[in-house]
């Protein structure tokens, strides 16, 4: 019951105090296996405001800040004191589409809404060259990835034609949901949902943008509260499996991570096989046809890949970002 508030593990540093949304505080461990760390003391000064987390890092009240907004960017890299770094990332941002409730269930209206939506205009306001736009549930540089899927253009006539097919000529009033949270997948899940609801009326559908304090935000969705939901997902192992099915699997609905609670028998079926399959290739070609049903049935609006940004100060050597978490068992400052 302990395991979330005081984990026990082999890495390089162990656990002495948590004080919630606070600070955890880490000692250096005297049994790494990898032998002893140069740095003894780590502490994470817990800060969700991207604006104060720039500001101790320019006063040197901290040495490494995650996530720094791409407005950021250039006041890091004018400071000679600061360092800005990036890496490639397994990420994807997206739209997701309560498809258990209405309109959403038509799968005419979520074309008709992934038409309507200027993703090109997103990317370039939002992520200002820190992300790339998205067409698939799997990251470009993941196996399995569909280079050849096709993509819905931006193209409101398209849309309005769609909306009228679908019997919703007149328009539609729906709840979109923006996250508390800063990503680097949503960067500014505000901003990201102000232009949705901007690309959305123009084409007659009324969204209202609503936030949570996280915990309620992921807890509701995970119910299905909403009618439509900003989210995304960074890779926990680098595996298609971990996007493919936690994020559009059937069974994923009852954990909560199938933010769009849809269900396709086609799609559930190719992705199950390529769980169990050992050929890299084969699970390649069932993931690429897996993405097609996706791209029809359009459960969702993929929006971008981001990379991720982290900044620290200049004197600190030997800390990492991999796509699979940060590495301080080399961090010292100079």
């Amino acid at each position: 019951e302990n395991v979330d508030t005081w984990p026990i593990g082999t890495g390089p540093y162990v656990l002495q105090q948590y004080k919630v949304d606070s600070l955890i505080r880490y000692v250096a461990n005297p049994n790494y296996w990898d032998g002893e760390v140069p740095t003894k003391h780590l502490i994470f000064s817990i800060t969700p405001n991207v604006e104060t987390r720039l500001a101790k890092l320019q006063t040197n009240e901290c040495q490494i800040i995650p996530a720094p907004s791409p407005v950021q960017f250039d006041v890091i890299k004018k400071n000679k004191d600061l360092a800005l770094h990036s890496v490639e990332a397994l990420n994807v941002g997206y739209l997701a589409f309560n498809t258990e409730k209405k309109p959403f269930d038509n799968v005419l209206v979520r074309q008709a809404l992934n038409y309507a939506t200027d993703k090109k205009a997103i990317v370039n306001a939002v992520f200002m060259g820190s992300g790339t736009v998205a067409k698939s549930p799997i990251p470009p540089n993941m196996l399995g990835f569909n280079k050849d899927l096709q993509d819905y253009g931006y193209d409101p006539e398209k849309a309005k034609a769609l909306l009228k097919q679908a019997g919703l000529e007149k328009g539609a009033e729906v709840t979109l949901w923006s996250m508390p949270v800063q990503r680097p997948y949503n960067p500014n899940s505000r901003r990201i949902a102000e232009m949705i609801q901007a690309d959305w009326a123009k084409v007659g559908v009324k969204a209202k943008i609503v936030s949570y304090e996280w915990g309620e935000y992921l807890s509701g969705m995970r119910k299905g509260e909403h009618d439509s939901a900003l989210f995304g997902w960074m890779s926990d192992n680098g595996d298609p499996d971990n996007f493919a099915d936690v994020l559009l699997g059937c069974n994923s609905i009852k954990t909560g991570s199938n933010a769009a609670r849809w269900c396709d028998k086609g799609y559930d079926d190719l992705v199950q096989k390529a769980k169990l399959t050992s050929s890299a290739d084969e699970r390649a070609k069932l993931y690429g046809q897996a993405q097609e049903i996706f791209y029809q049935q359009a459960p969702w609006i993929v929006l971008a890949n981001g990379k991720t940004f982290y900044a620290t100060r200049s004197n600190v050597t030997g800390y990492s970002v991999s796509l699979m978490g940060s590495d301080f068992s080399k961090a010292k400052i100079n």
